[in-house]
């Protein structure tokens, strides 16, 4: 019998002491909560076999779930709704994407307010939206012009946002310079030999750019932010931008990390120069525009993803559908075609399935139901793990980390 305390804290081990206390707290919050922090676990509860083994290897995140699907701004300075979160990237069935998607729509039932009847109508529904998608064959996108509902809606509150305001709720002025906001929600403060080190590295990563006084750093703190990563060694950095103190940029530096879901797959993986590597490489090939200022590097000899935060990065409210169920079917059944399309537009590199493949996987409708079936059993898993990981908690299995 699988010890779940025990192989959650063996996976978090070595992460900071601070924020990964932050991680076990929000993980007692919900089962959804639960599973967003737990990608690992999730793999190696699922029962490879059947329907998973049997669809067309593709690449994925690895981490699909409902609110890993959000707004940005692409390096074409266009911002589009799309997958975002690519740091268990891995060659895979591509219904392993699907089954952890509709686990998410279960699991999510109670915080959202959903019936059963209504969660298992959106599995329906979004399965149905996937094997449409790759039927079609053809990789889409959504950007403003073709959104539609609560995502529409995210679109036209990006439009009340300024970069002004937004660097004024992470950065305070002093003077006519900015530094960092320390609230212990968005950032905590960095130890002097890190700013050091992160200072040393931005000067050199700037040195190699078109544009050196761009990546000039003015500050840095250890950035809260996700909950599977809570931990893992980041950091926000204050740019110089297009000058100060109101055309500063932040910067994302996110140590890269071995996938979690590649341990639990047959299929070979490519070998990656670096992890930063990999997870940059997938994300480019699935969205369909990358995200601006989006770099694998290297820092303290360590794999690391660099990139920007933007005004316009957000997530759809998905507890605003007001109890109008076609209005969350509509943002989850954009999810699955998302799905599809980062798989079709992937195809065909380093052992994924070509388009032929995947419209030939879409057009049948053999493993619909079993999916389904699967994620059913994935949900009650999930939830029993978790109802035991709260049970370790109040053992002070996890010491003062995880106390309520």
């Amino acid at each position: 019998m699988l010890d779940i305390a025990a192989e959650i804290a063996k996976f978090n081990s070595g992460r900071d002491a601070e924020r990964l206390s932050m991680k076990y707290q929000r993980m007692r919050t919900s089962p959804f909560i639960f599973l967003r922090g737990t990608c690992h676990l999730f793999y190696k509860r699922l029962p490879f076999g059947g329907v998973l083994e049997a669809s067309p290897r593709t690449w994925v995140c690895g981490d699909m779930h409902l609110e890993n699907f959000g707004s940005y701004k692409g390096d074409n300075r266009l911002v589009y709704f799309d997958i975002n979160d690519f740091d268990e990237a891995s060659l895979a069935p591509s219904l392993y994407e699907i089954v952890r998607l509709l686990t998410s729509v279960l699991v999510a039932a109670v915080d959202l307010r959903l019936s059963r009847a209504e969660a298992l109508a959106l599995c329906h529904t979004a399965v149905d939206a996937y094997s449409a998608a790759l039927r079609f064959g053809k990789p889409r996108w959504i950007e403003e012009e073709t959104a539609e509902g609560m995502v529409r809606e995210l679109f036209d509150g990006l439009h009340k946002r300024s970069r002004v305001d937004y660097l004024n709720r992470r950065a305070e002025l002093r003077g006519k310079k900015r530094v960092l906001r320390l609230d212990g929600k968005k950032a905590l403060p960095v130890s002097e030999k890190a700013r050091v080190d992160v200072t040393a590295f931005m000067a050199e990563f700037a040195a190699r750019q078109d544009d050196p006084e761009f990546y000039k750093m003015i500050d840095v703190a250890r950035r809260i932010a996700g909950t599977g990563s809570l931990g893992v060694d980041r950091y926000v950095i204050l740019v110089e931008g297009q000058g100060s103190p109101d055309g500063n940029y932040l910067l994302d530096l996110k140590e890269a990390l071995p996938s979690a879901v590649s341990p639990h797959v047959k299929a070979p993986q490519p070998r990656w120069d670096t992890e930063s590597a990999r997870v940059v490489a997938v994300q480019q090939r699935a969205q369909a525009v990358s995200q601006a200022f989006l770099h694998a590097v290297e820092f303290n000899n360590r794999s690391y993803v660099l990139r920007g935060l933007q005004p316009s990065e957000d997530r759809v409210a998905l507890g605003s559908w007001n109890g109008k169920l076609p209005r969350l079917e509509t943002v989850v059944n954009n999810m699955a075609e998302l799905s599809a399309w980062a798989q079709l537009r992937s195809g065909g590199r380093q052992g994924s399935a070509i388009a032929d493949e995947l419209i030939e996987f879409g057009s049948s409708n053999h493993w619909q139901m079993p999916l389904i079936e699967l994620a059913v059993q994935c949900e009650a898993q999930v939830t029993t793990d978790w109802r035991t990981y709260c049970e370790a908690c109040d053992r002070g299995g996890f010491g003062a980390q995880v106390k309520s």
